[in-house]
């Protein structure tokens, strides 16, 4: 077994694309993307694939406009659905994990389930909701707080030498904000 815990690690943080609005009859959970959030899914795809950010690990909560959020990031990187290997083994689709925790979730609550990623992840992008995905930004890198937090579609990309399990608040630096269009 190798000593890979000085291997710099990516952690992406991207907040559900925009979703319809809350209407009477349908839960928060069950809110689909608007028109332009399943653009912008596609676009911070692409994005990604532009900058060499190809996920091994998604963690994605349960909600419909998380899950469709990924389907989109998933078309933009051209791995289609992310639920099956494309071509080259090198370009794999990710293990795309529908975490229940993470709907509602608090920064530590976030946190604690990017620590049980397996330590040979690169790179691990978390689609998640506000509050607790902006406040995990803050929580990562101090020196560098959101503000008024991630908008919809945005992206946080953090970097960090330590193993996913040794994630601590501080150990993350924020090295790119993004909102692609």
């Amino acid at each position: 077994m190798t000593d890979d815990r000085g291997r710099d690690r990516t952690l992406v943080l991207l907040r559900h694309a925009k979703a319809e609005t809350p209407g009477e009859r349908i839960l928060d959970v069950d809110r689909p993307l608007a028109a332009r959030g399943r653009t912008a899914a596609v676009a911070v795809g692409t994005w990604l694939d532009r900058y060499g950010l190809r996920p091994d690990i998604v963690l994605c909560s349960p909600a419909l406009r998380t899950r469709q959020t990924w389907a989109g990031v998933a078309d933009g990187l051209g791995s289609g659905s992310g639920n099956s290997p494309q071509g080259d083994p090198a370009d794999s689709a990710p293990d795309v994990r529908h975490e229940p925790d993470i709907y509602e979730a608090s920064p530590g609550t976030l946190l604690t389930l990017i620590r049980s990623v397996p330590a040979e992840a690169s790179t691990v992008l978390l689609v998640a909701h506000n509050p607790g995905v902006s406040l995990l930004s803050g929580l990562l890198d101090p020196t560098r707080p959101l503000g008024d937090g991630l908008s919809t579609a945005e992206l946080a990309v953090h970097r960090t030498r330590g193993a996913w399990a040794d994630l601590s608040p501080g150990d993350a630096t924020l090295v790119e904000r993004s909102r692609p269009r």
